[in-house]
């Protein structure tokens, strides 16, 4: 099992800045995957950012030039930076992890996730 802790959610006005972290304990070595995702109210939960195996990460385009995820593999955490923060932003955001070694963007290709953060923009 691999259990998964987020942190750094809060509020903040449109434009700022805010950086997530998630931290693995358990068997980690078994994932490869991690990810980032995010789910606002009365929305489906969708795909923020990932980091593969060969630590490239991937963005969704509604993030894509304002969001930075990286990865500290000796520390078993993962990053989300998030900048220029807009209110359609606003969401739980809940960091993930796979088995597999390749990104992946849909939901069921995560086997772990974290309780989940609160991030609210305002305007």
């Amino acid at each position: 099992q691999v259990q998964l802790v987020e942190s750094g959610g809060g509020l903040v006005q449109a434009g700022g800045s805010l950086r997530l972290s998630c931290t693995a304990s358990g068997r980690t070595s078994s994932t490869y995957l991690s990810g980032w995702f995010r789910q606002a109210p009365g929305k489906e939960r969708e795909f923020v950012a990932a980091i593969g195996y060969n630590v490239r990460a991937v963005y969704a385009d509604s993030v894509k030039g304002r969001f930075t995820m990286s990865r500290d593999a000796t520390a078993n955490t993962w990053y989300l930076q998030m900048k220029n923060l807009e209110p359609e932003d606003t969401a739980v955001y809940y960091c993930a992890a796979g088995l597999g070694r390749s990104v992946r963007r849909e939901i069921n290709d995560y086997n772990y996730w974290g309780q989940g953060t609160q991030v609210t923009v305002s305007s």
